[in-house]
């Protein structure tokens, strides 16, 4: 309901928007662009033709709104609104923004008008985004804000409270990071825990010493898994020396996990990694799925040459052709839901090392229940059907299907296992390589088992 409610909602401001732009009210715009939410307006942004979009950008007047707009766009739509913009609005935009609003932002544009950028802020702007935009991109690194809240360990509770209280530019302060004399992290407090304590406890006597930290160079991923996890609202990311060199906030694990489980469903589907597939040109979205397709394709072939082997079969018991269809597709729809799972369980940390051989035998013992009950019916549907022309078509019919199920559910399971213990993406690979085998397989077993009950 709330959803519905949501989807009327943005509805309702797209059609002002449109109306207010066809009529050229920029007055009416301007006040319309302040009074909306910037991750609304991001929303509504994309139903905009590129004419609209600029318009609407340039009457964006409030430095920070506008920047909490651009940080709620996805990458190919800064590239574009910002390409043509002068350096000087960028450069004043980004000013007093965090260190990874700023290196997202930045890193939409080429290098060339980046650097540009980078050159008109502040001196202790310019290094710190230069070195944040020196991670790896999916990175804790490029992720982390370096505007920390830290004490010293021998501060009282009072003091600290005192200093909170007059720190103004630190980044979500939903805990104290405490360093040490050398600002080497020791240990962090809750502002629960710091509100709730004498005022004139030191903070090392509060503090928990055992803090789950990252390095900078750690996958976006496993950070996202580590919140998760622990329900963490921050996590600290730490040099070889244990220096604090910033924070990993929610907000930005949140936006990590929608993009990784997007990529994930979008190569699994080969149709590329890139979440925003659909301002692609049709001829590089084409590009992007032929290598995919490309393996369906032979696998296909294959199959072709395996059936025309068989054609001794085929050519005495015809109705065989009939089934072909259906015990192809049953086998690859189990197999492609096998593999989804794993790779889906791998990526949330829910199936590791230790644990791989239950799952294995798990989903063998689902294929074998799905492929018994769907063999069953399958099978009482061929012999009633065909029960003249050759009695023992329902049981080969049955027995193929049932057995398509089973191995296709090994097949789907066990590609991905293996392709991570190869260190190649399950993600990209699993989806073609299940699908053209399971096509291969299911013909193959098909006709062999026609073959043998069939005494052809």
């Amino acid at each position: 309901m709330k959803k519905e409610i949501f989807k009327h909602e943005i509805v309702i401001l797209k059609n002002t928007f449109l109306r207010l732009l066809r009529r050229g009210a920029d007055i009416n715009l301007i006040k319309l662009i302040k009074k909306t939410h910037p991750a609304d307006l991001a929303i509504v942004f994309r139903y905009f033709d590129e004419d609209q979009q600029s318009q609407v950008f340039q009457l964006m007047q409030n430095k920070k709104h506008t920047l909490e707009f651009l940080t709620e766009l996805d990458d190919l739509f800064i590239a574009k609104l910002l390409k043509i913009e002068k350096i000087d609005r960028i450069a004043k935009l980004i000013q007093n923004a965090s260190t990874n609003e700023q290196s997202y932002i930045l890193a939409a544009l080429d290098d060339n008008q980046a650097q540009s950028v980078i050159d008109q802020l502040k001196v202790e702007k310019k290094e710190e985004i230069e070195e944040i935009m020196a991670y790896p991109e999916d990175s804790a690194g490029a992720l982390m804000a370096t505007d920390v809240f830290t004490l010293y360990k021998n501060t009282t509770c009072r003091q600290a409270l005192k200093t909170l209280q007059h720190h103004k530019d630190a980044e979500m302060v939903f805990y104290i990071y405490i360093v040490d004399d050398d600002n080497s992290l020791v240990g962090i407090a809750s502002l629960r825990a710091l509100a709730t304590t004498h005022p004139e406890t030191k903070l090392k006597e509060i503090m928990v010493k055992k803090v789950h930290k990252v390095r900078p160079e750690t996958d976006q991923e496993e950070v996202a898994q580590l919140v998760a996890q622990y329900n963490y609202l921050a996590v600290p990311v730490v040099d070889s020396d244990n220096i604090l060199l910033g924070i990993v906030t929610v907000d930005n694990v949140v936006d990590v996990i929608r993009e990784e489980a997007t990529e994930d469903f979008l190569k699994m589907a080969g149709a590329g990694k890139d979440r925003e597939i659909l301002l692609k040109s049709s001829w590089d979205s084409a590009k992007i799925r032929i290598p995919w397709l490309l393996a369906s394709w032979a696998g296909g072939i294959i199959a072709s040459y395996i059936i025309g082997n068989f054609e001794n079969i085929l050519e005495n018991t015809i109705v065989l052709v009939s089934f072909i269809p259906i015990i192809i597709g049953m086998g690859g729809n189990i197999g492609t839901q096998s593999s989804t799972i794993i790779v889906r369980g791998m990526a949330t940390g829910r199936i590791t090392i230790g644990n791989e051989g239950i799952i294995i035998l798990k989903e063998l013992k689902i294929g074998l229940i799905l492929g018994l009950l769907y063999g069953l019916m399958l099978g009482l549907f061929a012999w009633f059907r065909f029960l003249d022309p050759e009695p023992m078509i329902g049981v080969v019919v049955g027995l193929s299907i049932c057995s398509s199920m089973v191995i296709a559910t090994g097949v789907g399971t066990l590609t991905p296992l293996i392709l991570r213990k190869l260190e190649i993406d399950p993600a990209i690979a699993t989806g073609p390589f299940v699908t053209t085998s399971i096509d291969i397989l299911g013909v193959l077993l098909y006709f062999l088992i026609a073959g043998l009950l069939l005494q052809i």
